[in-house]
């Protein structure tokens, strides 16, 4: 009953992101990057011999997730082809370049048939599966295969669906996987609260080590030393409309503050909400053509993807968004890493590391935009305050890395890429 439901499931959502595709412009572009998926797959993927480690990631962030284990990867096993997989669109679209894979592709609607023609073509010799997302089909098939399929940096909090009573479905997938590396003990005991122990491990957040590799590869951004200047500065990083609402009446109060807004989302009409909002701001890519036109202006809009993890270096303090929507807030650790308080909004406990950088005091959580104010000037006119707060979260990164090299001993303990 639960596998005819969730085939269901899968067909209405194909129709509904089909029909959602007539105006809504990240379904267009799921739809269309699909549309000749199994060409583009036969096409690139015809006549390979190299052993396939295929890393599916369900977006952008799970792709930061697993980005230095799957790089780490390559250099250890240069003769391997890299794949990699996206479910959402600002996964794909951003990544489709990416130079550190081979192949980069849609993940097909996860029906049994595109399921096993996907993996047909792939033919993977071991896939990492990147933190969620679970496929019936994929998984089942790989099982079939006996192909090994490792669950990188899990979390299972005690709402997920496996701990329903409509979840044997979702119970049964967690049997497919050869090895499931989990966050933190709670996700280990609920997983054996359900009768899963043997084949978990508690091993940590990948993004760790990723954060600490970007932060010791860091290389200047064009312009942005040069608009902060000696000024204290604050960098507002993955914004939604409701964290700029909570920003704008700190940020046009002062002037004397430099502001660097980087939005979640860079579509034309949401550059053009935000400027109405900061009022003396203007875009990154008008800024760089010519700066020494533009000193008047105190805030800075990214109107690009991608500058993010490098924009936190330049900070005095780190607003991070997404803490006043219902999915939570974004990556706090590309700002923690470079040893700078940070503060988001109230919808975080879904988020180990930001609890993490709380207890340690390297974090502020903030519910309404005075309290946003207030934690602002205590950070910007307290230094003792504001030093030991960023040790704080410097340390609260630098303790906790080690996930990549646990599962690459895994790996080469098992000969899983060896015959």
């Amino acid at each position: 009953m639960f596998l005819l439901i969730y085939n269901i499931a899968i067909r209405l959502y194909g129709v509904a992101v089909r029909i959602a595709s007539w105006w809504n412009p990240k379904a267009k572009l799921l739809v269309d990057g699909r549309a000749d998926l199994d060409e583009k797959l036969y096409a690139e993927m015809k006549g390979n011999t190299r052993p396939v480690i295929w890393m599916h990631c369900a977006s952008l962030g799970e792709f930061e997730q697993g980005r230095y284990l799957l790089e780490n990867l390559r250099n250890t096993y240069p003769e391997c082809c890299i794949v990699i997989s996206f479910f959402s669109p600002s996964g794909y679209e951003i990544m489709k370049n990416y130079s550190g894979a081979d192949h980069i592709f849609y993940l097909p609607l996860p029906t049994k048939e595109n399921s096993r023609k996907f993996i047909e073509l792939v033919n993977p010799k071991l896939v990492l599966w990147i933190k969620y997302e679970y496929w019936y089909y994929f998984l089942s098939e790989l099982n079939k295969k006996n192909v090994p399929v490792l669950l990188i940096s899990a979390i299972f909090l005690r709402d997920y669906v496996f701990f329903r009573w409509y979840g044997p479905l979702y119970k049964k997938m967690l049997r497919f996987f050869r090895w499931i590396f989990v966050q933190n003990p709670e996700s280990e005991k609920r997983l054996k609260s359900i009768g899963f122990g043997k084949n978990v491990s508690v091993n940590g957040d990948t993004r760790f080590d990723s954060v600490v590799d970007i932060a010791s590869n860091f290389t200047e951004l064009p312009g942005i030393a040069g608009f902060c200047g000696d000024l204290k500065t604050i960098v507002a990083g993955s914004t939604w409309e409701a964290d700029e609402e909570e920003l704008d009446h700190f940020a046009n109060l002062h002037t004397e503050i430099r502001f660097i807004i980087a939005p979640h989302e860079v579509d034309e009409q949401h550059l053009k909400d935000i400027e109405k909002l900061f009022r003396n701001s203007i875009r990154y890519s008008v800024y760089i053509r010519n700066p020494d036109q533009h000193t008047s202006k105190h805030i800075l809009l990214i109107d690009n993807i991608g500058m993010l993890s490098r924009l936190y270096k330049y900070a005095t303090v780190v607003y991070v968004g997404g803490g006043f929507g219902d999915d939570g807030i974004h990556n706090v650790l590309e700002a923690a890493v470079y040893g700078r308080p940070v503060i988001f909004g109230p919808v975080f406990n879904r988020f180990s590391e930001a609890i993490g950088l709380l207890e340690e005091g390297g974090a502020f959580t903030v519910d309404n935009a005075l309290d946003l104010e207030t934690r602002l000037n205590e950070l910007l006119e307290n230094p003792k305050l504001y030093q030991e707060s960023g040790a704080a979260a410097k340390k609260y990164v630098n303790d906790n890395t080690g996930a990549t090299g646990n599962i690459m001993r895994f790996i080469q303990e098992n000969r899983l890429l060896t015959n």
